[in-house]
């Protein structure tokens, strides 16, 4: 579902990247370390207390640590690719979206900018230098898919179409509010919209799938790690999956994929 290893450009508009920001560093790195098999480089400097996480020495995912007199919300962050962060972040503002931070230089890293679409979810765009995001695919603890969870697909489902050229393939039941965003044919994310089921406390956000072998052994493992299961493993469309959460509350999804067609 992702672009693997060795990709030297992703297409504007293509998930690159997540990162998380955390209270607690050092706890956080242990539980993804004992949950994934992740370790850790530390880097780039620019954005303070931050690790690149590595499987197989291959970069996969970030966790910083926020100021301690910064209280915001804990999640994952999903970045998008874009050529131009500061034109990207133009249109973002242009099409009633909004631009937190940034676009700002992250050394060799490139330039990033944290922004949120007109529905409040929040999203990041990196304009890659030297550092091309996620280089591994397929392997557990990588990040597998991205999906926007919002309430009605119709208003910010043209925002991504106009401002990244996403094009966004409905799903074929009438009463599943579902996008498929595509790039030159290709899927590399979706949106659901869950109308009044939009959780109050989170609002519209996106979605981080991590690959797993055993989701059902992942959650047990969550749980003895200190953090919590969500919604209990179950059987969906991209395959066997659970919500889950990690000590400092930042939700995710674990996944194993369904086999693809021959």
């Amino acid at each position: 579902m992702t672009e693997g290893l060795g990709a030297t450009r992703r297409i504007p508009g293509t998930p690159c990247w997540v990162s998380l920001m955390v209270h607690g560093l050092g706890n956080t790195e242990d539980f993804y370390a004992d949950l994934f098999g992740w370790e850790y480089a530390p880097g780039p400097e620019q954005l303070g207390p931050y690790v690149r996480a590595l499987l197989d020495g291959h970069e996969v995912a970030g966790i910083g640590e926020m100021p301690p007199d910064r209280q915001l919300p804990v999640a994952w962050t999903t970045y998008l690719a874009t050529d131009d962060a500061d034109a990207t972040a133009e249109a973002i503002r242009a099409r009633g979206g909004t631009v937190a931070v940034g676009p700002l230089d992250a050394g060799v890293a490139g330039r990033v900018a944290i922004c949120s679409d007109p529905m409040g979810a929040v999203f990041g765009i990196w304009q890659a230098e030297g550092h091309m995001g996620t280089r591994l695919a397929g392997a557990d603890g990588t990040p597998v898919w991205n999906e926007l969870i919002t309430q009605d697909t119709s208003t910010v489902g043209k925002f991504y179409e106009t401002v990244f050229g996403h094009e966004c393939e409905p799903a074929s039941e009438p009463d599943f509010d579902h996008l498929t965003l595509r790039l030159e044919g290709r899927p590399v994310a979706s949106v659901h919209g869950v109308g009044r089921a939009l959780p109050h406390e989170r609002g519209a956000h996106w979605m981080t799938f991590f690959e797993v072998a055993d989701p059902d052994a992942a959650a047990v493992r969550v749980v003895k790690l200190g953090g919590r299961v969500l919604e209990e493993p179950h059987d969906g469309a991209l395959g066997r999956l659970t919500l889950v959460a990690d000590p400092e509350g930042a939700v995710f999804t674990l996944l194993r994929t369904a086999p693809t067609a021959p």
